[in-house]
C-alpha cells in the first residue's frame, strides 16, 4: 500500500520496523529527531527519518544481502544508527549493535561469531576496522558515513561503500517507505537483533531477539512514563543519552516512535552539554543511568541552567542510591522513576507506576510479564518479604544465546509449567506485589561465614556527605577468607576525608561484619559504555593483585 491512507493500530505492530511505520501513520509529519554534536546540528520529521531507512533498506538489498544476514551498526549515537536499525530490520536482516568503544580484538570476535556480512559505521571507526576485520572470511561490505567513494583492495575480503551511495541505490523505495520491502517474508517469530553481552570473563554472549521480543516489550513500556498518545505529537521533548547500542537505549529509542516524543540526542553523555540541553529544548525527561545521575547532582554549576521543564526520569541499569535519588530529586525538582530488565529480555519487564512508585524498588510487572522469587537452591516459589533469586516470565524473553544451547539452558528454570528467565538477581517481593533488588547473586561477599550484600553497603555509603561514589568489593584475608573493601571517589571538598574515618562512619551505622575492613580512595571508577560500574572488573583487579 501507498500514500498516508494506510491504517495501522498499536495492535498490528508486528516487526521492529512497524514502529516507524506505525509512527509516521499516527502522527503525521512533525519534527522528531534533533541531533547535536558540539556545533553539527542535524533535524529531521518522522517521514525523513522512514524514508531513509526505506531507502538504505533496498540499498542493502542490491549488495547482495539476504533474509537473515547479520549486519553489524558500529557507530557513536547519531540519527543514522536509528535509521539503520530500521532499514536492516525492513532488510529482513538482523542487527548486530556494537559499542563503539570496544578495541579491535573484541569487535573481532563478535564479527566472526555472528558470521556478520555487512558493518555500517562512521569515519572515525574507519581505521581500526579496516585492521579488526582483515581476516574475517564472512564478511563482504563496510558501509561508512561521512565519506565520499568507494574503497576497494584486493587484499581485503570486503569493499567499502560510501552510506550516500547505498542510500542512491535504493532511492526508488523513497516513495514507498509506508511498504514491506519486496522480496522479503518475515515472521514475528524471525530473529530481529542479537546484542553481545559485556562479558569480563570469556567471551560476551549473543543475545538472540526476535521481532516479538522487542515489539512487546517497546508497547509494554509506551506508557508507562514515556509520554501521553493524545498530546500533540513532538510538544514534550526528551533527551536521548544512552547507547543505542545497548538494550536499554535501544528500548528507549523504540518507545518514542510509539509515544511521538521529540527526541534530542547526543553522540555520548557530557554533563554541561545535558544541562545546555536541557535548558534550549525545555527537556521534558530522559532515560539514563545511576552514574549520570551522580555526575549531574554532583556538577557544580548545574544551578547556572534553568532546568524547570524537567518533570521525570527513568533510572535503569544498576540500582540507584537512595541519597543520589533524593538528592537529584531535591536539586531538580523532578521525578525519578526506577525499573529492571536485562539484556535477556529486551530490557525492561519491571517498572514503577507514574501515579504510586516507591523508593529503591524495581516496580512492578508489566502487562503479560509474570514474575516472582525463587529459592537459589532448590528453584521453590519464596513466600512474600523472604529474600531470593528473581525471576521473569513475559512475550520479551529471548530466544537463547547465539550458536550457545548450553547457556541457553542454564538460564531458564521451570516453575509451575512456565519458563522463566534466571535473573541473576537477588531481591524480595512485598505484601504489595512490589519487587526490590538486593545484589547480584555471584556478588555476594562471604567474611567468616556471614554473608555481605556490596549494594547494601554502597546505599550507606552514598549518604557520607563526602562520598561521591563508591563500590564495595571483596579481598582476600588469610582469616576471615574474604573481607569488605570499599574504593571510594571524595567529593572535591572533602579532601582531607581519611580512610579510616569512613570505616568508623560505616561501623557506626551498620553490623561490624557489614562494614568495610579496607578503604582505597581512587580518582574515578571505571564504567562501561552504557554507564555501569564495572565491578566485576574491579573485583578481577583485587584477586590478581592479592593473589600475585
Amino acid at each position: 500500500m501507498t500514500g498516508m491512507t494506510r491504517k495501522m493500530d498499536i495492535g498490528d505492530l508486528r516487526f521492529l520496523y512497524d514502529l516507524s511505520i506505525y509512527n509516521c501513520l499516527k502522527f503525521g509529519p512533525y519534527k522528531a529527531l534533533i541531533y547535536e554534536d558540539g556545533e553539527e546540528v542535524r533535524e529531521y520529521t518522522n517521514r525523513e527519518i522512514a524514508k531513509e531507512a526505506a531507502q538504505l533498506a533496498a540499498g542493502l538489498r542490491t549488495l547482495g544481502i539476504e533474509k537473515g544476514d547479520r549486519v553489524i551498526v558500529m557507530m557513536l549515537n547519531c540519527p543514522e544508527v536509528i535509521i539503520s536499525y530500521q532499514a536492516i530490520a525492513r532488510a529482513g536482516c538482523i542487527i548486530i549493535p556494537v559499542l563503539p568503544l570496544l578495541k579491535g580484538p573484541e569487535v573481532c570476535y563478535i564479527a566472526e561469531n555472528s558470521a556478520a556480512k555487512v558493518v555500517i559505521t562512521s569515519p572515525i571507526l574507519l581505521p581500526l576496522l579496516r585492521n579488526a576485520l582483515a581476516g574475517v572470511p564472512t564478511l563482504k561490505h563496510i558501509i561508512s558515513t561521512g565519506i565520499e567513494v568507494e574503497e576497494r583492495d584486493e587484499s581485503r575480503p570486503y569493499i567499502i561503500h560510501a552510506y550516500k551511495d547505498v542510500l542512491a541505490e535504493g532511492a526508488a523505495y523513497a516513495d514507498r517507505y509506508l511498504e514491506d520491502l519486496e522480496g522479503v517474508s518475515l515472521s514475528p517469530d524471525d530473529t530481529a537483533v542479537i546484542l553481545y553481552t559485556s562479558g569480563t570473563t570469556g567471551h560476551p554472549k549473543g543475545v538472540v531477539l526476535t521481532h516479538r521480543n522487542v515489539v512487546s516489550n517497546s508497547v509494554a513500556n509506551q506508557g508507562s512514563a514515556w509520554g501521553d498518545e493524545e498530546e500533540t505529537a513532538g510538544s514534550e521533548v526528551q533527551l536521548a543519552i544512552l547507547p543505542l547500542a545497548h538494550a536499554y537505549g535501544l528500548t528507549a529509542s523504540n518507545i518514542a516512535y510509539l509515544s511521538g516524543t521529540k527526541i534530542v540526542m547526543h553522540p555520548r553523555f557530557d554533563t554541561t552539554a545535558v544541562l545546555s540541553a536541557i535548558e534550549r529544548h525545555r527537556i521534558v525527561a530522559f532515560a539514563g543511568v545511576p552514574a549520570m545521575f551522580v555526575a549531574l547532582l554532583y556538577t557544580p554549576d548545574a544551578d547556572t541552567y534553568d532546568t524547570s521543564s524537567l518533570s521525570y526520569c527513568v533510572s535503569g541499569s544498576a540500582p540507584l542510591p537512595l541519597a543520589v535519588l533524593e538528592g537529584f530529586e531535591q536539586k531538580f525538582g523532578c521525578q525519578i522513576l526506577e525499573g529492571y530488565g536485562l539484556t535477556e529480555s529486551a530490557a525492561v519487564t519491571l517498572f514503577n507506576p507514574c501515579d504510586a512508585p516507591k523508593l529503591q524498588c524495581l516496580g512492578i510487572p508489566f502487562i503479560s510479564v509474570d514474575a516472582c522469587v525463587i529459592d537459589i537452591d532448590i528453584g521453590a516459589e519464596v513466600t512474600t518479604g523472604e529474600q531470593g533469586e528473581i525471576i521473569v516470565h513475559g512475550p520479551q524473553l529471548f530466544r537463547g544465546y547465539w550458536n550457545n544451547p548450553a547457556a541457553t539452558e542454564q538460564a531458564f528454570i521451570t516453575v509451575g509449567g512456565k519458563r522463566f528467565l534466571r535473573t541473576g538477581d537477588l531481591g524480595y517481593r512485598d505484601q504489595d506485589g512490589y519487587f526490590f533488588i538486593t545484589d547480584r547473586v555471584k556478588r555476594m561477599i562471604n567474611a567468616s561465614g556471614y554473608k555481605v550484600w556490596p549494594a547494601e553497603l554502597e546505599a550507606l555509603m552514598y549518604r557520607h556527605p563526602g562520598i561521591q561514589e563508591v563500590c564495595v568489593i571483596s579481598s582476600r584475608d588469610s582469616y576471615r577468607g574474604e573481607t569488605v573493601k570499599a574504593l571510594v571517589v571524595r567529593k572535591p571538598s572533602y579532601a582531607e576525608l581519611t580512610e579510616q574515618t569512613i570505616i568508623d562512619w560505616c561501623r557506626a551505622q551498620i553490623s561490624a561484619y557489614k562494614a568495610p575492613r579496607i578503604v582505597q580512595f581512587v580518582d574515578s571508577l571505571p564504567k562501561n559504555a552504557s554507564g555501569k560500574v564495572m565491578w566485576k572488573t574491579l573485583q578481577e583487579i583485587e584477586w590478581r593483585g592479592r593473589n600475585g
